[in-house]
């Protein structure tokens, strides 16, 4: 399997002087996730719960709804110029009976969040492909709980202890006990790796759960959440006007700038005790 960490030599200069060392960088490679053989995406990742991954972005694209959806997961064979199987391409074999992705410019386009797609399109997109609509959960949380997310989501990051380069997504439940926390180079990638465990363990749709992000919430993280069915997301940075719009038509609680005590909810104020 690939490394998740890599050793480099770097030059650390400080007001000490300069000193030559060995530092840990993020592991960053590309998956190629292939569908009955045929090429669906590349992504750049960090090595690791590659089969989480590409389970959890088959849910959150639409073409899958449960485990049951996925006959095999298996590596190709895919060497490097040593003769080495890098573990870089991952095919899944869909159920007798399961639709194949489409594969058409509407179905990926929408997901990128640098293509300029205008807002209407991403949420009729998202809107066609819903199954499991997190409007009706009735979860409530409190304030104090989710100030806690935080630091239980960093002490959780073994790799961004040692390296300070990873995103994390952790789901929780509404008291705060964490489920599951997963790290990658990609925001996007960590949380298709917790909803890919997700589906694994037979727990999806996501009732009742929070999402803790490391990052901003953007449209696609909201997109994910809505796809398994995920009543709260919550961020320690920032979301975009686009995440909030879908957040609310979604019925997803959104929380930005997580921080402390102090937050700001965006969307869905009701699942949030005392506000």
């Amino acid at each position: 399997m690939g490394r998740v960490t890599v050793r480099r030599p770097v030059l650390r200069l400080s007001e000490d002087g300069s000193k030559r060392r060995q530092d840990a960088l993020a592991a960053e490679e590309p998956l190629e996730i292939r569908v009955d053989g045929k090429a669906l995406a590349v992504t750049m990742r960090t090595p690791g719960h590659d089969v989480e991954l590409a389970h959890g972005f088959l849910l959150t694209e639409g073409v899958i709804g449960s485990a049951a959806d996925v006959s095999t997961a298996r590596y190709c064979d895919s060497v490097d110029d040593q003769g080495r199987n890098t573990y870089n391409v991952l095919d899944l074999a869909l159920a007798p009976g399961v639709e194949p992705p489409d594969t058409g410019v509407e179905r990926n386009f929408y997901t990128t969040s640098s293509c300029g797609v205008c807002g209407k399109a991403a949420l009729d997109a998202v809107r066609l492909k819903t199954r499991f609509s997190p409007a009706g959960d009735g979860v409530r949380v409190a304030p104090e709980t989710l100030a806690t997310l935080p630091d239980l989501l960093r002490e959780r990051q073994r790799v961004f202890a040692s390296t300070g380069g990873l995103h994390a997504s952790g789901l929780f439940t509404s008291t705060g006990e964490p489920l599951v926390v997963r790290e990658d180079v990609g925001r996007h990638n960590a949380v298709d790796k917790v909803t890919g465990w997700a589906l694994l363990d037979g727990k999806v749709p996501l009732s009742g759960t929070v999402l803790m992000v490391s990052g901003r919430a953007s449209f696609e993280l909201v997109q994910k959440a809505a796809m398994a069915g995920i009543p709260v997301l919550a961020a320690v940075s920032a979301p975009s006007s686009l995440a909030a719009e879908l957040a609310e038509e979604q019925g997803i609680t959104l929380v930005g700038f997580l921080r402390g005590s102090s937050m700001n909810v965006y969307t869905g104020a009701e699942r949030i005790t005392g506000s």
